[in-house]
């Protein structure tokens, strides 16, 4: 008598992270795999893969439960807006009541003990999570190599001139890639990775050694524009983007700048053992994505 598998349903799936997570459990015949989606347009491309799927909009709690059923493990991943406790709490209240066994959830950066907003905001989900009695892995990834591509709609990177708000502070940096690398392997086994918070963050540069490494490995010239923070505000604002989240994003700057923010130069050495492989660094990731940032 064989067992049945477990069924892992990732939300976001449509997003980077819950889309990088979901094709690297594609191939693993071990699990049942189902994608939430918001919309049957959105279902179609999993469904032509052979993905199961499942309607799910944070923002309509009566399609929860019901995308919820049958699930063992979850990926939970949020939006960019304040909404994200609110959408946290419920999911994890149906998951609760639907037998939900496994939780992993996408966090931000930081120490137990911060004060930035959004990262402490994912740490209060944190909380509930092991409030609710789940077995969890908790996932706080550094700062995104793609922010370089974009953020939120806006490019980073114009004809060899890279825009950003930190000052010359050096921080952490992960390729969003290997988050989802890590995501699909707690997700896979999850006895073994149950109770850890893995904080993911593997390369330690500032905007200005990015130019230098992106005109060292594209052969062209690349310089770092230090703007001000209130100008990273004005084009969230411009791009619509939700301006509670933002203006933590905001803060966050400003402290970064400031060299207020105890232990963003730290690295990590768990991916190794997590995934098998070593992590992807900037000089890595440049070359991965050098048509994004050769100009002409």
């Amino acid at each position: 008598m064989t067992s049945q598998k477990p069924t892992v349903l990732i939300t976001g799936a449509t997003g980077q992270i819950g889309g990088d997570t979901l094709r690297n459990l594609l191939e693993d015949d071990s699990i049942t795999l189902v994608a939430a989606v918001r919309s049957a347009a959105k279902a179609k491309p999993f469904e032509a893969l052979g993905i199961r799927t499942v309607m799910l909009d944070f923002d309509k709690e009566e399609t929860l439960a019901p995308a919820l059923q049958g699930i063992d493990r979850a990926l939970l991943v949020t939006g960019y807006t304040v909404d994200m406790l609110r959408q946290s709490k419920a999911f994890l209240d149906q998951a609760k009541k639907a037998g939900v066994q496994h939780i992993v959830h996408l966090g931000a950066c930081g120490r137990d003990d911060t004060t930035i907003g959004h990262w402490a905001w994912h740490q209060f989900v944190e909380r509930y999570i092991e409030w609710c009695g789940f077995s969890f892995t908790h996932l706080r990834p550094e700062c995104f190599m793609q922010n370089l591509l974009s953020y939120d709609g806006t490019q980073a990177v114009k004809n060899g001139v890279i825009e950003q708000y930190t000052g010359d502070a050096r921080f952490s940096w992960v390729d969003g890639e290997d988050v989802a690398r890590v995501a699909a392997q707690t997700l896979l086994h999850p006895h073994k990775h149950a109770g850890k918070t893995y904080r993911l963050g593997y390369d330690v540069q500032s905007y200005g050694d990015i130019a230098a490494i992106m005109t060292r490995v594209l052969g062209q010239p690349f310089r770092y524009d230090a703007q001000s923070p209130d100008v990273f505000l004005e084009n969230m604002r411009a791009a619509g983007a939700e301006m509670a989240y933002m203006t933590c994003v905001h803060d966050n700057f400003t402290r970064m700048a400031a060299r207020q923010i105890p232990g963003v130069e730290e690295t990590f050495d768990n991916f190794p053992e997590i995934t098998g492989r070593q992590p992807v660094r900037w000089e890595d990731f440049v070359q991965k994505h050098r048509s994004a940032f050769a100009y002409t």
